[in-house]
């Protein structure tokens, strides 16, 4: 454990010192790690793929070692797997296309990112003229095989590279990506689909999903601080009590994705940021901050903050309107910094929730645990503010900067998810 009193915060706490200095802990609530380094990627190309010459790059779009490590990442079979195996996000995908099946049918479409190229499939299953499948990884070798498994290799392209360096000399009437990472912008994938909406989307175009939505609440988790951290008090009868600083930070000092339940969250959640992907702006990306106020629903130890998030599909009305015309809020629109109890309206567009209440998805919730839990009584306020940022270091990487205060005590905890 870093003792540096410089990271020492009021409570004891320590705050991440520079990443230079810190090494990475792999901790029980990660392991189940969707996003990063797995397995080594293969050499060669199908003979029948488009290889993209990195002609095209766009200035501020530079290709780091890091997004060779990320794309590097997703050759490994393991990854697409889970996603895959993961019914919720499969299924709902699927219905969303079917669900825009005269959008689709007869039109052009790029899948940003798609893998072994099974939502590129999908969309020429429900009618497209012709789609474009774009993955920088090495995958895209055996997605191109697989679309020639399945026949459609004059309906499907795969193209093999960034969407920032492949060419597509048309413009396309559909961008469908699944682009969310833990608390919905690691990674910064969205950003790549923000590149394919300025490139080559039509005015009225339909991006699925459309709309994207992130949460914090607080949470008590009594059973998981005892897992990990009451255990070293009494160890086959030995104290090892002097385990526990230890034991905390290498628990609980970065962000843990795990599921949790309905029962474990103290609050109805706030909303970190509403993301309408026919709008939002690379620059929104680097850094997104949000004050939030809570009054708990129960007397219980606050142990944390989760995050989670849920995605719309209800790009139907959004298509059929022109893009550059004035836009009316939908009726279930969310608001940043408000609370919200409930959809509104909920059949007005498909909804992929990775929710506490909701079934599970590989996504689980991703909490960030506080050393020591808070005592809080029913309806005490618990405020403060957090700020999600780009990694300097690693735009992929996100920099968690949380304050929070309740009972008269203020408190600060930084971490980064990498």
């Amino acid at each position: 454990m870093n003792s540096n009193p410089a990271y020492s915060n009021s409570n004891g706490y320590y705050a991440q010192p520079p990443q230079h200095q810190r090494q990475h802990h792999h901790h029980q609530g990660m392991n189940r790690v969707r996003r990063g380094p797995r397995g080594r990627s293969r050499d060669g190309h199908g003979s029948d793929i488009r290889v993209s010459e990195a002609t095209k790059q766009p200035e501020g779009a530079p290709c780091t070692d890091f997004d060779m490590a990320y794309f590097h990442s997703y050759a490994h079979v393991g990854i697409h797997e889970e996603m895959i195996k993961d019914r919720v996000r499969t299924e709902t995908y699927r219905a969303a296309i079917m669900q825009h099946q005269s959008c689709i049918a007869g039109k052009v479409v790029v899948d940003v990112g798609c893998g072994t190229g099974i939502l590129s499939i999908f969309c020429a299953q429900a009618g497209a003229k012709r789609v474009y499948a774009v993955d920088a990884s090495d995958i895209a070798v055996q997605a191109n095989e697989v679309v020639k498994a399945n026949n459609l290799s004059d309906t499907i392209i795969v193209l093999h590279g960034r969407v920032e360096d492949v060419d597509i000399d048309e413009e396309v009437d559909v961008i469908i990506s699944e682009w969310m990472g833990y608390m919905l912008l690691y990674e910064s994938m969205l950003g790549s689909v923000i590149t394919a909406r300025d490139r080559w989307l039509k005015p009225g175009g339909l991006i699925l999903p459309s709309n994207a939505t992130l949460y914090i609440a607080p949470i008590t988790h009594a059973d998981r601080y005892s897992e990990s951290i009451d255990f070293w008090r009494n160890v086959y009868g030995i104290d090892m009590s002097a385990m526990l600083p230890l034991a905390k930070q290498c628990a609980f000092e970065e962000p843990c994705v795990e599921t949790i339940v309905g029962e474990n969250v103290l609050t109805w959640p706030h909303v970190v940021k509403h993301v309408d992907c026919h709008k939002i702006s690379l620059h929104e990306l680097e850094s997104v901050t949000t004050s939030y106020k809570f009054k708990s629903m129960m007397r219980a130890p606050l142990h944390g903050f989760a995050f989670w998030f849920d995605v719309e599909f209800n790009g139907r009305a959004i298509a059929l309107t022109n893009n550059h015309a004035p836009s009316q809020l939908p009726n279930n629109h969310t608001v940043e910094g408000q609370q919200r109890r409930k959809r509104a309206n909920p059949s007005d567009a498909l909804v992929l929730s990775t929710a506490p209440e909701d079934p599970p998805t590989h996504w689980q919730q991703t909490v960030l645990y506080f050393y020591d839990p808070i005592e809080v009584e029913q309806d005490q306020l618990i405020e403060g503010s957090v700020t999600l940022s780009q990694s300097k270091e690693n735009r992929r990487f996100m920099n968690i900067h949380l304050e929070y205060a309740s009972g008269g005590r203020s408190f600060v905890k930084e971490s980064v998810m990498r």
